[in-house]
């Protein structure tokens, strides 16, 4: 299958897991926009097949205040809230005042108690490889990490081609007390170095990819408890059905594969990822019911 995205051509539900399981990062928003799937229907379709809660993930001002939102009015939905570092090296380029004022939105909104994630935050060195740019995620990182000690949140950490930047801000700012590696990039040498800063590695699609091979060693030797998976929705469709839309209802691919990986039984790992998910995120949160859409 190619991985080039078709968004017009949604996969069929796979088998449901035998328990449920938290999807601990989507944007059902731009999943709505890219692919046309209602972000009540991809609730709905999750919770058919054990994906009962997700962490809806902002990126940006705009996505942030809806992510609060739609966590208001859906209880099984917990939101994160940020300046993607993208979007950071963006808006300090433009103008470092704007850079400034989102941070300042991004403060106001990392308190409110449908909140349990500052992010996602950190940095990406392979879309903003200039100087500046970077100059401007790590200020922006920084600002993340401070808000998620002073709101007790859970830091979430975007990673592309940046691992030694991303253990050197957390060494310099100091580490959280919750911190999640979402769509965990690096091999079993960086899971190790995350691990050793208390850090969960979150999972997703690109983890059933047959050339990632380095992912799977790295799940191998993280320890159960310090695993998650997530979707990154509507990015990263998991294996058989990359090159289409991914949602939350898709996850049973990715945690059958690292079932396989970790030798586990199915029961055994959904089991051990929903406990995971509560404890990266800071407690429980109701089930999906469709009273609640």
């Amino acid at each position: 299958m190619s991985s080039r995205t078709d968004w017009t051509d949604l996969p069929p539900a796979p088998e449901a897991l035998p328990g449920p399981v938290v999807d601990t990062h989507c944007h059902l928003d731009i999943t709505a926009e890219l692919s046309g799937l209602d972000p009540d229907d991809a609730l709905a379709r999750a919770a058919a097949v054990g994906i009962t809660r997700v962490a809806q993930i902002g990126c940006d001002v705009e996505q942030s205040r809806w992510a609060v939102d739609f966590a208001r009015r859906h209880p099984s939905v917990v939101a994160g809230v940020a300046l993607h570092p993208n979007d950071a090296a963006r808006l300090g380029a433009s103008d470092p005042a704007a850079l400034a004022e989102g941070l300042a939105v991004v403060e106001s909104l990392a308190g409110d108690p449908e909140v349990r994630v500052v992010g996602e935050t950190g940095l990406d060195f392979f879309r903003t490889p200039d100087g500046a740019g970077q100059a401007f995620q790590r200020e922006s990182f920084a600002a993340h990490i401070a808000m998620a000690k002073a709101h007790d949140r859970t830091l979430m950490i975007h990673d592309r081609d940046a691992h030694d930047a991303v253990l050197d801000v957390l060494d310099a700012e100091g580490v959280p007390d919750r911190v999640v590696m979402h769509c965990f990039s690096g091999d079993e040498v960086f899971a190790r170095a995350c691990l050793d800063r208390g850090a969960h590695l979150s999972f997703a699609g690109t983890v059933t990819f047959k050339a990632n091979a380095h992912l799977r060693r790295a799940l191998a030797v993280a320890p159960l408890e310090k695993v998650l998976v997530e979707t990154d929705a509507p990015f990263l469709t998991p294996l058989p059905v990359r090159g289409r839309p991914n949602a939350s209802y898709l996850i049973p691919y990715t945690a059958r594969v690292m079932a396989e990986v970790r030798q586990l039984p199915l029961e055994e790992l959904c089991a051990a990822l929903t406990a995971n998910a509560e404890a990266a995120l800071g407690g429980t949160w109701p089930a999906y019911a469709a009273a609640s859409a």
